[in-house]
């Protein structure tokens, strides 16, 4: 499988986006990439289409097509329960995101793409969309766990292949994994995220928040353009606005590196001349590897550091539950597996380091528990702990 690189392209409401997502698609078109413009609305750019591959996801025929391939399977592991026909499925909310997922992961199986550039929506939208792919993860663990699927194999070799409820739902379990692993969200080397915001007071808090959540999910903002930046003007009406602008933009500036400023246009780009003519793709983005949070040896144990950007004392949670660390930060919560030796130690302390800061991080520390260590390996840890 072809290895596709996503450029996640969000901001807050009528920051314009849409139209920097349209423009880096178009860039990248234009330089010979094989590039897809993944997004929920039409562009409105004439010809666009026809100089990038554009696919516009509707949630509810993707909804009506998901059904329509499952729910045999269900009715014929369970002929009493009657299902609605797929024409007859109401949405439920997230269902954008998921239909928006499942075109990625269609995208990246068929290897029609280099590069997917992403058209999110609304940071909020955004962020639900990042976290879908652990949090799908997370459900899945609760509701078909590996002893469940176990049993359900069991008993399907019992009654010669005959499919069982608990059998027809685990196949679409499965069926929802392999589109997890092919679509690659959750993967920082794979996907950066770019924020578009408005040059007004309110741009260095929408980028202080965005990049908290982003920071529980794993992720990080490659890039901020600061688009729809009004020119100079005559007169004090003008002489008001651009102080507000050049304000918003030192605030922006003083938190995250490079700046690219994007000029408001007279109307929007209603062609692909227009379109490129606004400058408005995102940089070029060299993705690092993946480098999920690791133990690192201290003194009474092991500290795990979670990178938080910009997260604040009070404004961070941290439960234990099961093999799981739980992290909620700026409205988004995420729980981390841990691995084989952070599992047999106890949460005993957290504390945020560089609070405020780009560089801010949340340092749990753990310490072994005597009753999950064998008693000569908790000596030899003591013993060179103490050394």
């Amino acid at each position: 499988m072809r290895t596709v690189q996503v450029l996640l392209v969000t901001g807050p409401g009528g920051a314009g986006s849409s139209t920097v997502a349209a423009a880096t698609a178009l860039r990248l078109a234009a330089a010979g990439t094989r590039c897809v413009l993944l997004t929920t609305q039409a562009p409105r750019v004439v010809g666009l289409g026809d100089a990038v591959h554009v696919d516009v996801v509707s949630a509810q025929p993707a909804l009506e097509q998901l059904w329509a391939r499952h729910a045999d399977q269900v009715t014929a592991a369970a002929p009493l329960l009657t299902l609605p026909p797929a024409t007859s499925v109401v949405p439920v909310p997230g269902v954008t995101e998921f239909a928006l997922l499942a075109a990625l992961a269609g995208h990246v199986r068929a290897g029609d793409a280099d590069v997917v550039v992403l058209d999110a929506g609304p940071a909020p939208a955004a962020t639900a969309l990042l976290a879908l792919p652990t949090a799908l993860r997370w459900w899945l663990g609760q509701l078909a766990p590996t002893r469940l699927r176990v049993l359900a194999t069991l008993r399907a070799a019992a009654s010669n292949g005959r499919p069982g409820v608990a059998a027809g739902l685990l196949a679409g379990a499965t069926a929802v994994e392999d589109l997890l692993d092919a679509a690659p969200l959750a993967d920082p080397s794979r996907t950066a995220v770019h924020l578009v915001l408005r040059p007004e007071p309110a741009a260095a808090g929408q980028l202080q928040e965005t990049a908290t959540a982003l920071g529980v999910l794993g992720q990080r903002v490659a890039s901020v353009t600061v688009a729809r930046v009004l020119p100079d003007g005559p007169g004090e009406w003008w002489a008001r606005r651009t102080a507000v602008q050049q304000e918003a933009l030192r605030g922006v500036r003083a938190l995250l590196g490079p700046v690219r400023e994007v000029a408001e246009a007279a109307v929007p780009p209603e062609s692909v001349t227009e379109l490129a003519a606004l400058d408005a793709a995102v940089p070029e983005t060299v993705q690092q590897p993946a480098t999920g949070p690791a133990p690192r040896r201290v003194d009474a144990g092991w500290v795990l550091d979670v990178p938080l950007p910009f997260a604040r004392r009070g404004g961070v949670e941290l439960t234990r539950w099961a093999d799981d660390l739980v992290v909620t930060a700026a409205g988004t919560r995420r729980s981390l597996p841990l691995d084989a030796l952070l599992r047999r130690c106890t949460v005993s302390g957290g504390a945020l380091e560089g609070a405020g800061t780009e560089h801010a991080t949340l340092e749990v520390r753990f310490t072994p528990d005597p009753e999950q260590w064998p008693t000569g390996l908790l000596a030899a840890h003591t013993a060179g702990a103490g050394a």
